[in-house]
């Protein structure tokens, strides 16, 4: 079993501006990635075949890649070699051909095709804006819930914050690394608001609500959180790798996605949210 020892974090040796500094320079250059990204392309991430309809083809052939893409009359969007049980998945945007002419095509060229799936265009538009509209819901019912726990100002903006960080950095990395927003990275951002508002609370409630100094509260705060934060990459990790090598994209995504949150999380929450709280108990309520 693996064990993670939390080093213990002398916070008197740094202010409030060396902390917030660098979580909030990370915070304003993914932010000005995903605006440019909006300006070069129309949209903050690209999306992928879920949302925007298409046809994934997944083929069995020892053919090289370029033998795979002159066998089909349209221009396969994407194509991914999964190495594991050597098969291609090829991508087509929506409006390219019919799967039945592309499944033809393939077959035609004495490939084996072991599955298709088809998003329509118009289906792909509506599933979009759902997916979403349920992450907006979902970030607007948790900052409503933080506000009527804590009741104040300063310690619930610490916890909405590092929660909106923790999902603008996966965005801007997603576009950085071509991973595609889909149905199943859309899951990994919302899981991210539960991993980000764990440990932004458990923090927040040993601060606030708990008997000792500032520091003492602190620490007992990280050495469960960072514990419970750094299983959880590793095992992002593991499932990450595991999913390349026998080419499950979805899990894949999803994985490398809340790698990108929780260690975004770490920087969030023991960093900036620490140093609005440090503000709040030794400035802020003086006044």
């Amino acid at each position: 079993m693996v064990e993670f020892t939390v080093p213990e974090v002398d916070y008197t040796r740094y202010t409030n501006r060396q902390l917030a500094a660098v979580p909030l320079a990370v915070l304003a250059v993914a932010l000005l990635v995903i605006g440019g990204w909006y300006v070069a392309t129309g949209a903050p991430v690209n999306p992928g075949v879920d949302f925007t309809g298409g046809t994934e083809l997944r083929i069995a052939t020892d053919a090289p890649q370029s033998e795979v893409t002159a066998a089909f009359d349209s221009q396969p969007e994407s194509i991914r070699s999964v190495a594991a049980d050597g098969t291609y998945v090829v991508t087509f945007q929506s409006g390219s051909a019919t799967s039945t002419e592309l499944q033809t095509q393939a077959e035609d060229a004495g490939f084996e095709v072991r599955s298709i799936d088809a998003v329509s265009a118009n289906f792909g538009g509506e599933t979009q804006l759902l997916a979403l509209g349920g992450l907006a819901v979902a970030f607007a019912g948790m900052s409503v819930l933080v506000f009527a726990m804590f009741r104040s100002f300063v310690p619930s903006i610490a916890v909405v914050l590092s929660a909106f960080s923790d999902i603008v950095i996966p965005v801007a990395l997603m576009n950085l690394f071509g991973i595609e927003l889909s149905l199943g990275t859309v899951a990994a951002l919302l899981m991210l608001i539960g991993y980000s508002v764990d440990s932004d609370i458990l923090l927040n409630n040993h601060v606030l609500r708990r008997s000792g100094d500032f520091y003492e509260s602190t620490a007992r705060a990280m050495r469960t959180g960072v514990t419970m934060t750094l299983t959880s990459i590793a095992a992002m990790i593991v499932m990450t790798i595991t999913a390349t090598l026998f080419g499950i994209q979805l899990l894949a995504a999803i994985g490398t996605v809340l790698v990108f949150g929780l260690t975004a999380d770490l920087m969030n929450t023991y960093m900036l949210n620490v140093t609005l709280l440090r503000w709040y108990k030794f400035e802020g309520v003086a006044r």
